[in-house]
């Protein structure tokens, strides 16, 4: 059995999102409140793996969890594309009628705009979770509370589904990243099959030393798919870039790799793994 380490609640995205990465395969999901305990799990228990977002097609990357995935010393080894859907759900009691108030995380809010600006009578509430609001309108028997949170969630709390798909972009996807402890990694992905990589480096501050990288992954046939730089505390003017890069021979990409080496300060591999 596999034990996954998540931050949310059961029914949240990210269970979700594990349980279909993990089709097929037995799985005991670990609860955390924070993404940072998702790496303490992992760090306690070498067999633990994680399963955390890194991106969002709508709200963009999540710049901590670069950091928290850099300073972990985890490896990635697969990645999952979930397609984010909201519904509104309360106690089979209520319905449209005795509904004052909806609680959700402030990103399904925000995912939710449009349908809530058609609803003024419901109040937004602002919580930790998605599922989480449902678990606890459950667990106390809230009577006028509803939540926004995904139609599995619902179900899995024994709440009515309102209205489904109520979110206002049809093309909302969350990105997530499988890691787990570097000597566990090769147990969970095969480098033979592995055609995308997750990079981080910094660049000495002169001109054109990035352009000087980007040219070198060309060279090579290295597709560039994701660049995001954050700036290095207490360094002015100097950032740190995470590249996602696919590729079709192993041999050229590792080429690349020694190639743009000298021209980088602190290269690491964060992960080898197979593109969804």
């Amino acid at each position: 059995m596999k034990r996954i380490a998540i931050q949310g609640e059961l029914g949240s995205f990210h269970d979700i999102a594990a349980r279909q990465y993990f089709d097929g395969e037995q799985v005991q999901v670990v609860c955390c409140s924070t993404f940072e305990q998702v790496y303490e799990q992992i760090k306690r228990d070498p067999t633990m793996i994680g399963m955390t977002a890194i991106e969002n097609t709508i709200a963009g990357s999540l710049l901590h969890n670069y950091e928290l995935l850099r300073d972990s010393e985890t490896a990635v080894v697969g990645e999952h594309k979930l397609h984010i859907e909201h519904c509104i759900c309360c106690l089979p009691e209520d319905s449209w009628e005795t509904i004052t108030e909806v609680h959700s995380h402030p990103v399904a809010l925000m995912q939710c705009r449009n349908f809530l600006a058609n609803h003024p009578d419901i109040k937004a509430v602002e919580a930790e979770d998605t599922a989480g609001s449902a678990e606890f309108i459950q667990r106390h028997q809230c009577r006028g509370w509803a939540a926004i949170c995904h139609a599995e969630a619902a179900e899995m709390y024994g709440l009515k589904v309102l209205q489904n798909k109520i979110e206002d972009n049809k093309h909302n996807f969350t990105r997530f990243l499988v890691v787990c402890n570097p000597r566990k990694a090769d147990f969970l992905r095969s480098l033979e099959k592995a055609d995308k990589s997750s990079l981080v480096f910094s660049l000495p501050h002169e001109e054109g030393s990035l352009s000087k990288i980007l040219t070198i992954l060309s060279f090579y046939n290295i597709n560039l798919t994701k660049i995001q730089s954050l700036p290095v505390i207490g360094h002015e003017w100097e950032y740190m870039f995470y590249v996602d890069v696919t590729y079709k021979n192993l041999t050229r990409y590792r080429q690349s790799i020694d190639a743009i080496a000298p021209l980088t300060k602190e290269l690491k591999i964060l992960g080898e793994y197979a593109e969804c």
